[in-house]
């Protein structure tokens, strides 16, 4: 074994196209990915779930994962949308919000009048000419236009194919505005320095395993991680 591998303490794991595909009914578990989890964990290692998935709160989608049978908490989820409602509370930024109706909840407490900034989510349906329309006319009216995407994801697997990321939207908006978004999910440095603390070991104990070249393995590198890509889920 490298002598590096003797030295891990720690994984961090994407999950949608590495333990699972999404979809409209619920999304199906990859072969053997709850196994893994579960010798993960039996083995002594600290595991922590590193998810850009924004199509709903925590709590439901821990659910959803347990119902997959995957062994799991909500604090082993390190998800975005929580991570922007600090950014939000610290800034003192009032947001409108074009995410999925799922995710709003997330939002409760915080202060939503009078918007002085867009999040952008992976709101699918919600993608509608309209709604992005109003991100648009918000933005461009405001003096120093402040937007924040949840993620930067070009696309991602569902069980019936592949389908447009939040990313593909955030550039959009960015292009209409001339603005550049602040990312708050993968492959944000801070996302992922946010889930180095929750799973309690440094960067070059840990190891990001993930289907997205740029958003999971080059996220993880740049924060001074070593990654491995799967052959599942997006890998093309």
């Amino acid at each position: 074994m490298a002598g590096w591998a003797r030295a891990v303490r720690g994984l961090l794991l994407d999950v949608s196209g590495v333990l699972y595909d999404s979809g409209a009914d619920g999304g199906v578990p990859i072969a053997g990915s709850a196994e893994a989890v579960r010798r993960i964990k039996a083995s002594g290692l600290k595991l922590q779930l590193c998810t850009n998935e924004t199509q709903a709160t925590r709590e439901d989608f821990v659910r959803k994962l347990r119902a997959m049978g995957f062994d799991i908490s909500v604090a082993e989820v390190t998800a975005p949308a929580p991570a922007a409602c600090r950014l939000l509370k610290e800034r003192g930024l009032r947001p409108h919000l074009l995410v999925h109706d799922d995710l709003v909840p997330e939002f409760a407490e915080v202060d939503k009048t009078n918007p002085n900034c867009v999040v952008l989510g992976d709101a699918a349906e919600n993608f509608t000419y309209a709604n992005l329309n109003e991100a648009f006319r918000l933005l461009i009216g405001m003096e120093k236009p402040v937007l924040i995407s949840l993620g930067k994801g070009r696309y991602y697997k569902e069980t019936d194919g592949l389908k447009l990321d939040v990313g593909a939207y955030m550039k959009a908006l960015e292009y209409a505005c001339d603005v550049q978004a602040e990312v708050v999910g993968k492959p944000a440095r801070r996302f992922f320095e946010s889930a180095l603390a929750e799973l309690g070991v440094p960067p070059e104990q840990a190891i990001m395993i993930g289907d997205d070249i740029v958003s999971d393995v080059g996220g993880a590198q740049q924060c001074g991680m070593r990654a491995l890509q799967v052959r599942t889920g997006k890998y093309r």
